[in-house]
């Protein structure tokens, strides 16, 4: 009996209906055509990969107010020494004065 493989689905594709029209100094123009050049991106998907890098990075760093507070928390408490470390103090007090 033949085995059957179904393709996993893809993901539906989003056609390009959208224009943004941008103004950009000569100097500004050349990197983006380098750019275009370097990757085979069109200048569309590489203005939309590196403000999804911005984004990603932004989300990453900044935290809201409540996990701003719990971070801020957490870095503040300082836990009391482990019986170890105390005991690993006293030898090296011992031995180094």
């Amino acid at each position: 009996m033949p085995s059957v493989h179904k393709k996993p689905a893809s993901p539906k594709r989003e056609y390009k209906s959208q224009r943004l029209e941008l103004r950009l100094a000569p100097s500004a123009k050349k990197v983006i055509q380098q750019a275009m050049s370097v990757t085979g991106l069109a200048a569309g998907d590489l203005a939309y990969e590196g403000a999804r890098r911005i984004l990603d990075e932004h989300h990453r760093m900044v935290l809201s107010g409540a996990d701003s507070d719990a971070f801020l928390a957490a870095v503040g408490r300082i836990p009391d020494p482990s019986p170890r470390l105390v005991e690993a103090l006293k030898r090296h007090r011992h031995l180094f004065g």
